[in-house]
């Protein structure tokens, strides 16, 4: 059986306005949980401010629908010196309490930024 892969980085409920007529989740919602997941372990990794630069892959491969709870995980794929690339996962438990199946794919890149919005390095690995 086929496990997430990453580390759960955000949990959401899909709600009704979330969704089209039919009941299913709009895509450009799930791309925005996963981008915000995806901030995130950025924003840890570079140990402070991050922006999008940058989506590399991503793949849509099952409906999201009302009710669902969507769970993003994330893992730092690449380093540069400025920038990161995230892995990402969206996986739904259906019905809040139902099976947990994969929903999307992707890869995010970010760059570490400062006060300024200039570019930044990233800091030396812990």
């Amino acid at each position: 059986m086929p496990r997430p892969q990453g580390e759960l980085t955000i949990q959401t409920l899909a709600m009704p306005g979330d969704a089209n007529p039919a009941g299913d989740i709009f895509g450009g919602w799930v791309l925005s949980q996963m981008d915000i997941a995806a901030a995130i372990c950025a924003g840890q990794r570079a140990d402070g401010r991050v922006v999008t630069v940058a989506i590399n892959a991503m793949s849509f491969l099952l409906p999201v629908f009302v009710g669902d709870v969507l769970c993003v995980y994330t893992k730092v794929s690449k380093e540069g010196r400025t920038s990161v690339a995230i892995e990402l996962e969206a996986w739904a438990i259906r019905g809040r309490i139902g099976e947990q199946v994969k929903v999307t794919e992707g890869v995010f890149t970010f760059v570490a930024i400062d006060d300024k919005g200039k570019p930044r390095s990233l800091p030396k690995p812990a």
